[in-house]
């Protein structure tokens, strides 16, 4: 990746890091897959309207629309689906960890299935480096013997759709349809995707009832950690493939507590620069030009 892709890169993680935040705020007074409805949602329409503004009209192919559903329901539906439930059973931190395996998953899949991806020892020294360092960081929380089994198993499957999301995204490149659309088709398609469960699971909410800074965090959640965050998604996975644009997953921890030391007075320790140091490591070995040039130096 260069300079633009690694910028790319580490402004998503901001973003998706301080959807945390944002989901910490209206999960107080809304239900869970209410908020990622209404975040799918907001997004698709936030999306729309830029599109249009730029001239862009949505596909008409079926073709493309069922790429559009099976994007959806690997980035978003199953994935925020499975965790949502996991985080019912399980502490969010050790969620967080679980989460943080999607690197690992991508490696490998993009590997058996993408012949410009091919897993190399150093990706996999990198992803495995930065996965300790996500741990080293956020430490391994214990729920006192409570946690379930199947809740674990379901972040990490929610890991693995990410992975297939990646690999499979890298389809729209092929068919030269513009990020933005490719968002918003996504988007839409989870929304379509969503209501229904939500409706069944949770029933009708009353939208009246959250406070102004409740809706104003959904907003934020939905055009900056959504539909932002997706134009940029979908324009690095088409630059910088599966395998580099997954290792936001990393980054998000970093973003998430650099966050709470910039804006909520939480303090960083020693713990914390060491995890980051081993995750920049890793990002490193992932990338492999500067480990490359090592390698020539020394020879």
């Amino acid at each position: 990746m260069g300079a633009q892709e690694w910028a790319l890169l580490i402004l998503l993680s901001v973003l998706w890091g301080g959807s945390f935040f944002f989901v910490g705020v209206a999960v107080t007074e809304l239900p869970p897959l209410t908020i990622v409805t209404l975040r799918v949602a907001l997004a698709a329409a936030a999306l729309w309207g830029i599109a249009l503004a730029m001239g862009l009209r949505p596909p008409t192919s079926a073709k493309v629309w069922l790429a559009f559903a099976g994007m959806g329901l690997l980035n978003n539906a199953i994935p925020f689906a499975l965790i949502v439930w996991g985080q019912t059973q399980i502490a969010s931190g050790l969620a967080s960890i679980l989460n943080a395996t999607t690197p690992l998953f991508t490696v490998v899949v993009a590997g058996l299935l993408l012949p410009d991806e091919r897993a190399t020892p150093l990706k996999l020294l990198g992803v495995a480096l930065g996965f300790i360092g996500v741990v080293v960081m956020l430490g391994v929380p214990s729920d006192g013997g409570s946690s379930s089994i199947l809740a674990q198993l379901a972040i990490i499957a929610a890991a693995l759709s990410y992975a297939f999301a990646g690999v499979y995204g890298r389809r729209f490149k092929a068919m030269a349809i513009n990020p933005i659309l490719v968002a918003a088709g996504q988007v839409s398609a989870s929304t379509l995707i969503m209501i229904p469960m939500t409706l069944m699971t949770e029933g009708a909410v009353n939208l009246t009832a959250p406070s102004l800074e409740t809706w104003l965090s959904v907003l934020a959640l939905a055009v900056l950690s959504t539909a932002l965050a997706y134009v940029i998604y979908f324009k690095l996975l088409a630059s910088a493939g599966a395998t580099n644009l997954l290792l936001v997953t990393l980054l998000i921890p970093v973003s998430a507590i650099l966050l709470g030391s910039l804006f909520l007075n939480e303090t960083l320790g020693l713990v914390h620069f060491t995890g980051m140091a081993l995750i920049a490591l890793g990002l490193s070995a992932i990338d492999g030009r500067l480990w490359r040039r090592w390698v020539v130096a020394k020879a």
